[in-house]
């Protein structure tokens, strides 16, 4: 029997939570419908669905399953989209993975403007600051900041990130600017919880380190938004990328300090699994973003009114 017509039919069933409800989608017959699903249960040696006279539910292998169903039938898609059979548009649904602040401060704005363009892309965008597992967690993209490690996954850059260490005048102005990192209060300090020390050997990602070992920071916390608005009420300083600190710096409600010192820019990357057939919609994902925030992005492009620096 056909594995595919098999598989489709029991993601059909599966999101359909009924075996009826399922033919009628199908355009088929109940019989069928429980024919192939009873043949992919054999073939597979498991129990999908457990059945009530009113209700079915996966079972664990049946959730297992339909994951790996999606994955496949998703590559079949990709495959036809390559051989020219789906290659004049772009459509399906694209499953994302990216940071917290950056897609509510920009990354919102640009996939409005990629739906846009694409209206039959659907994206499912999850928000997290941690490392996500790409292929465990069935994600096409995860769009990720700083520094890679070697992997089997394709990293495509997006853009750069500049970071800058901030703290309120009011701060400077009761404690002083300091000259140097060593001079930092670690008292003061604001930390976000997926700092990573060692990606950068610099005098102040030394400081810092030295600083948060010794000091417990005066706030932990995994936003970067979180820390920079406590920054700017003067509770101390913060070192975060200008795509959060931009507009603070801009309106003077932050000061940039130790610039000498700041670690190097980052990338933004698109991460993927390593296929040599990369579907459609991927594709020109990718090559939105890189067109919509450019090497240099906008909110770091020179305005009326400069970032102020101290």
């Amino acid at each position: 029997m056909d594995r595919i017509a098999m598989l489709k039919t029991f993601v059909v069933v599966a999101n359909e939570g009924s075996f009826t409800r399922a033919a009628d989608r199908l355009n088929t017959s109940n019989q069928l419908i429980s024919k192939y699903v009873a043949q992919l249960e054999k073939h597979l040696d498991v129990r999908l669905f457990n059945r009530t006279t009113r209700k079915i539910h996966l079972t664990e292998a049946g959730q297992q399953c339909l994951l790996h169903a999606n994955n496949i039938l998703e590559s079949v898609n990709d495959m036809e989209g390559q051989l020219g059979l789906l290659n004049t548009q772009a459509k399906g649904v694209l499953h994302v993975s990216a940071p917290v602040s950056f897609s509510t401060l920009h990354l919102s704005s640009a996939l409005a403007a990629f739906q846009h363009a694409h209206p039959s892309v659907s994206v499912n965008l999850q928000l997290n600051d941690r490392k996500v597992d790409v292929v465990d967690e069935g994600l096409d993209v995860a769009i990720r900041a700083g520094y890679l490690a070697n992997s089997a996954l394709v990293a495509k850059k997006i853009t750069t990130l500049n970071l800058a260490l901030c703290a309120a005048p009011a701060y400077l102005e009761k404690y002083g600017t300091p000259s140097h990192p060593s001079e930092l209060n670690p008292e003061h300090y604001l930390e976000y919880s997926y700092v990573n020390y060692d990606s950068d050997g610099s005098e102040l990602m030394k400081a810092l380190k030295t600083n948060a070992q010794k000091v417990t920071p005066k706030l932990i916390a995994n936003n970067g938004e979180v820390l920079t608005n406590v920054a700017i009420h003067g509770d101390g300083y913060v070192l975060q990328p200008t795509f959060i600190t931009g507009d603070a710096l801009r309106r003077g409600e932050l000061l940039s300090i130790l610039e000498d010192y700041v670690p190097q820019a980052i990338s933004l990357y698109a991460v993927y699994p390593h296929r040599k057939l990369v579907s459609n919609k991927l594709r020109v994902f990718i090559d939105f973003l890189c067109a919509y925030f450019e090497d240099t992005p906008y909110w770091d492009k020179p305005l009326n009114e400069p970032i102020q620096k101290r």
